[in-house]
């Protein structure tokens, strides 16, 4: 069972948690990122154990084989993305965890530390917006930005079941009210909606 406490973002891809994330991670210097594992190639910038472990299919399954991941998913067809327990292990009082998880990863975190965990849901202002953001980081080609962009539709209908729902209209905005509502949780109250 959890021992200490767990941020964590879900949302469509594109919706801003890797820039929330930032935010966060300025706003709470004990607060560390808690690095997930992925089959897929590194995108340009990205650093192994730093933006994700990135690992061959062959060891993520070696590795849920061995019952070292609290979760996992394939997320798009040969993209497999999981949570290493050992990463859980790293929070302790006064040094919370931060996640950026997919909807599956997110809800499984939740069943597993239950009131440690704070899941809120950055949602874009809607999928129009979304999409200029997809199409603006230029990472996927058309097959995957359409496949982004339908897996999008359904994770939108999961926001009512986190703890709390960001939209990210604006960047500074959003990230003050995501650093409220992780202030709230780790004093104690509850600011959960």
């Amino acid at each position: 069972m959890a021992c200490g406490r767990f941020i964590v973002h879900t949302g469509p891809s594109g919706a801003g948690k890797s820039s929330l994330s930032r935010r966060v991670l300025a706003a709470f210097p004990a607060m560390s990122f808690a690095v997930s594992i992925t089959t897929r190639p590194p995108r340009a910038g990205e650093q192994d154990g730093k933006d994700y472990h990135f690992v061959t299919e062959e060891r993520f399954r070696r590795l849920v084989a061995g019952d070292q991941l609290l979760e996992y998913e394939e997320v798009y067809p040969g993209r497999l993305y999981g949570t290493l327990r050992a990463e859980t292990e790293r929070a302790s009082t006064g040094h919370p965890l931060l996640f950026d998880l997919d909807i599956k990863g997110a809800l499984a975190l939740k069943e597993w530390a239950r009131e440690d965990a704070f899941v809120i849901f950055v949602r874009p202002v809607d999928l129009e917006t979304l999409e200029q953001r997809l199409r603006g980081r230029a990472t996927e080609a058309t097959r995957a930005l359409r496949e982004r962009l339908a897996r999008a539709h359904v994770e939108m209908t999961y926001a009512n079941r986190f703890d709390a729902v960001v939209t990210n209209d604006r960047l500074d905005r959003a990230a003050e009210e995501t650093i409220a509502l992780i202030k709230a949780f780790l004093a104690g109250t509850s600011p959960r909606i």
